[in-house]
């Protein structure tokens, strides 16, 4: 099978303005983006690049899973819709060892730019055969983030060693109150790899499951997954939100920020949004630790990167160079801390921007984010051996498919259509079909 087929205001210094113009003539660029905190900021300040330039942006702003569906449509269709996509560390190495998205090793030789200061694992995860081919607006892994005032509220305390799946349950239901509002803990179910499988994924990590044993056979019915995804639904059940199997990232965010929540597992890089006063109703009652572990502490806190790419499709290559190099830039950077705040400013990319003195004072907690963020190896996420590489995803083109797919058995199971047993009976069945057909097991 191929994989195309198995893939179906402030404004900024007038000296830096200029460096980026790098077009004789105006021209429109369409950006395909997500519509979380850090790509709204982006917008809101974008009218600075289109008035250095004197270019427009047409955007196309998606909830996430959409997104996905929309550019991979692009992408394997060659359609030319997007001069500019934001995709992820899955997307990146694949699409560009195919040919399909824009090289950026210019970049390297930009001094202006000092690709240097971008953390190195950060770069080869949007790299493939030594060739650049997406610059990040911020990188993530997962911890925990809880209600300090809620946890001392209720005579517990959440350690500051990494405890046990186990631990975490009994802590989010001694903090569970829903008859007052709060929930024990708010954990994503919404269907989709990169969302509800990107949580369980890790927790099955920890229970000691992976996707594929060394010979590509999928293992999703093995005991490890059958715990972890029991788990992950009593979880719910007993300490989460009613209708959770509608809740992405964008919702548990938005409820954690309303007090709702006392607990949440989820992207380090919504901190900076959790801890801002401007934003946040429990800036001031939140501190973070570890993600939870079981089995193993591996591959417990994922690893994710936002990256602007340019398909190979787009005519506006010049143009949208000039806008990854200001979304992406110092410059950038310091023109979100100045106009947001520095606890705002997109986190886990930049080595001069996290040892900023602004910035720590702003969000003390980011040394430990960047700490966490580099201690993980996607190349050693699991228990067992396997032949892929990646934490919350497999590094292979049929991996999109197979993860939504059982991203809709979990949530079903969650939202209790069904059992945990049929779900990963239903995961187990279409996952060996799927990999029969792309030819990874006879």
């Amino acid at each position: 099978m191929s994989i195309k087929r198995a893939l179906l205001g402030t404004t900024i210094g007038l000296g830096y303005a200029v460096a980026i113009a790098s077009t004789a003539t105006a021209e429109e660029i369409t950006i395909a983006t997500v519509n979380n905190a850090d790509m709204i900021t982006m917008q809101e300040l974008a009218p600075a690049w289109e008035e250095a330039t004197g270019n427009t942006i047409n955007w196309v702003v998606l909830e996430e899973n959409v997104l996905r569906q929309r550019t991979t449509q692009d992408i394997a269709t060659n359609g030319g819709s997007f001069d500019i996509m934001f995709i992820g560390a899955y997307e990146t190495p694949m699409w560009g060892a195919n040919g399909w998205l824009t090289p950026l090793n210019d970049f390297a030789d930009d001094a202006d730019y000092d690709l240097d200061d971008v953390f190195q694992l950060v770069r080869n995860g949007l790299s493939a055969d030594g060739n650049l081919y997406a610059l990040p607006l911020y990188s993530e892994t997962s911890f925990t983030f809880y209600r300090t005032d809620v946890f001392k509220a209720a005579g517990v305390e959440m350690p500051s060693e990494q405890i046990t799946y186990t631990e975490f349950a009994e802590l989010a239901a001694a903090v569970h109150d829903p008859e007052n509002g709060m929930y024990g803990t708010c954990q994503r179910g919404k269907a989709g790899w990169g969302e509800n499988m990107a949580f369980v994924g890790t927790v099955a990590n920890a229970f000691g499951a992976r996707w594929f044993d060394e010979n590509w056979n999928p293992q999703l019915d093995s005991p490890e997954w059958n715990a972890a995804v029991t788990y992950y639904v009593d979880l719910m059940l007993e300490s989460g939100p009613p209708g959770a199997s509608a809740n992405g990232h964008n919702e548990n965010r938005a409820l954690f920020k309303d007090g709702k929540c006392a607990t949440w597992v989820d992207a380090t890089s919504a901190a900076g949004d959790v801890r801002n006063p401007e934003t946040s109703s429990v800036a001031d009652m939140t501190d973070f630790v570890k993600a939870p572990m079981q089995a193993t502490a591996k591959g417990t806190g994922w690893f994710w990167s936002w990256a602007l790419a340019i398909p190979a499709s787009s005519q506006k290559v010049d143009s949208a160079k000039s806008f990854l190099k200001w979304a992406t830039s110092k410059e950038y950077f310091e023109m979100v801390g100045e106009t947001k705040g520095w606890v705002a400013v997109p986190s886990g990319t930049r080595q001069s921007v996290e040892e900023d003195a602004r910035r720590i004072e702003a969000a003390p907690f980011a040394p430990a984010v960047v700490d966490a963020i580099l201690s993980v190896d996607p190349a050693d996420a699991t228990l067992l051996p396997t032949p892929y590489t990646g934490v919350q995803f497999v590094a292979i083109p049929e991996f999109q498919g197979i993860g939504n797919y059982v991203g809709q058995q979990v949530a079903a199971a969650l939202a209790g259509q069904s059992t945990v047993e049929e779900a990963l009976a239903n995961s187990q069945a279409f996952a060996v079909r799927e990999m029969t057909k792309a030819g990874y097991i006879k």
